[in-house]
């Protein structure tokens, strides 16, 4: 069911969220074994948090649509007194003493937490291959990936070990997995959510967002997570609409634009006839659909990873084996003691990106790389902000290929880098963007279509993401494993 459906039965008492919550943990505990969502369960929380919220579904008090409601999240989210890792061995055993902001609004809410989900170590990654916990494996098939770096949020969430849960998007990471796993996955507008309690992998592309089960259960997240927020100063100070009540359905009138350079040779073709194939979904419902030009595109992805990776570097560069996280045992000297516990502490991929950061930051290369992908940057949003005078949301593929094999590209880092051909140019921009499911390879797998809107457009977007769901059923298949 989804996490709307189970909203109302709590509310009209239909089911008690301490039996739902118990519900979920025999899921986890009997099912998970199979896929490696959960790097950390919370059964004695949980239920703690489930009996405080049937009193207040007893009395009425203060009811959310979240109240009772199991949530997971992904374990880059600072939890009180719930340990936090982001997947990596040099933060094994790291227990905040706060709350990030969107943990702390859902607690507030009387969210109740399942537990932390799996993840590429500090959110780097395509594939959710570099985790210290292990690889997490599609629901649909065991041997395939399940996208990164979300990929324990958009599995568990297909595979009905959660009901609703939180990822973050820095390159594509909501929406990879989400359209590999068929889920829907939203990466709000930068600065609609507040990062404050987020571990930073890249400060100016990292954003918060759901996956869930479909488009209503994520306007119902985004509603609750989404607002401004003084500890995080890149937090935007705009009202925050009424999402589900903005889901209408109707798109008529509308105009999907249809870029061009996302429709390039090496895609899939099951992949580009699914999401062409959605085009005219919705122009059968009464929109327009036009053909577009991003000119700088192709330009998106050496961008990025010079961006990501230099700012990686500078957020890193606190792990170092003495304000907390992993401390390397023996005698060191302090530069031989941090050289000793990052070594141990981050996955090679990590250590590769740190590296790559480091050096487009050194004296002599800033302005030859830094600054040039910055400049880029800027030719890459006003692409879109010149595309979006013509029309009112752009419909483009998520991925060039559906869920790969586990183990396929994890030694060609350039290969596993364009995964996310498609997905990066919204985070660089700073755009809304979601993927939902539009089709299913002739092997069984899901393919997921993005739609990417105009900046703080969450409910515009949501609404053309709704009137296509109500039009076809690929939200309503489920895998089984």
């Amino acid at each position: 069911m989804t996490a709307a459906q189970l909203s109302s039965m709590l509310r009209e008492r239909e089911i008690s969220s301490l039996e739902l919550t118990k519900a979920y943990l025999d899921e986890i505990q009997r099912r998970d074994k199979k896929l490696n969502c959960y790097v950390l369960q919370c059964p004695e929380l949980a239920l703690e948090q489930a009996s405080r919220a049937d009193e207040r579904l007893a009395k009425k008090d203060s009811l959310t649509p979240f109240t009772g409601l199991p949530i997971a999240l992904k374990d880059i989210f600072i939890t009180q007194g719930v340990e936090t890792t982001c997947a990596s061995k040099i933060l094994k055993g790291y227990i905040p003493p706060y709350d990030g902001n969107a943990a702390s609004r859902l607690k507030a809410a009387g969210a109740v937490l399942l537990g932390k989900l799996n993840m590429d170590e500090f959110a780097m990654g395509s594939s959710n291959e570099f985790s210290s916990f292990g690889p997490v494996k599609n629901p649909w098939n065991q041997e395939c990936t399940p996208g990164g770096s979300s990929g324990g949020s958009a599995a568990a969430v297909a595979a009905g070990l959660a009901p609703i849960a939180l990822g973050t998007d820095t390159g594509g990471s909501i929406r990879q997995p989400a359209a590999f796993c068929g889920t829907v996955g939203l990466k709000p507008t930068y600065g609609r959510v507040s990062r404050y309690g987020v571990i930073a992998f890249a400060s100016s592309l990292d954003q918060v967002g759901p996956i869930a089960q479909d488009v209503r259960d994520c306007a119902m997240m985004l509603g609750a997570i989404a607002g401004h927020d003084p500890m995080d100063s890149t937090s935007i100070e705009t009202p925050v609409p009424d999402y589900v009540a903005a889901l209408k359905g109707d798109v008529k009138g509308k105009t999907i634009g249809v870029p061009a350079e996302y429709f390039v040779s090496g895609i899939d073709t099951e992949v580009e006839s699914a999401v062409r194939a959605a085009a005219k979904t919705l122009e059968g419902l009464g929109a327009r659909v036009v053909e577009i030009s991003l000119p700088h595109t192709k330009y998106a992805l050496a961008c990025y990873y010079i961006i990501a990776p230099a700012e990686a570097s500078a957020n890193l560069a606190r792990y170092d084996g003495i304000r907390f996280g992993h401390r390397a045992s023996g005698n060191h000297d302090l530069a031989d003691l941090f050289k000793a516990s990052r070594t141990e502490g981050f996955g090679a991929e990590v250590a590769l990106r740190i590296v790559v950061g480091t050096y487009v930051l050194s004296s002599g290369y800033y302005d030859a790389y830094y600054l040039k992908a910055q400049k880029v940057r800027t030719l890459i949003k006003n692409d879109f902000l010149e595309a979006f005078k013509s029309c009112d949301a752009i419909l483009a593929p998520v991925t060039p290929t559906p869920p790969f094999k586990l183990g396929e590209k994890t030694d060609d880092p350039i290969q596993m880098y364009l995964n996310d051909i498609f997905t990066i140019p919204v985070n660089l921009a700073g755009l809304p963007g979601m993927s939902l499911p539009c089709g299913v390879t002739g092997s069984g797998l899901p393919i997921g279509m993005q739609l990417i809107g105009k900046p703080l457009d969450e409910a515009g977007l949501m609404n053309i993401a709704y009137a296509y769901e109500q039009a076809t059923a690929w939200h309503k298949n489920i895998p089984v494993f």
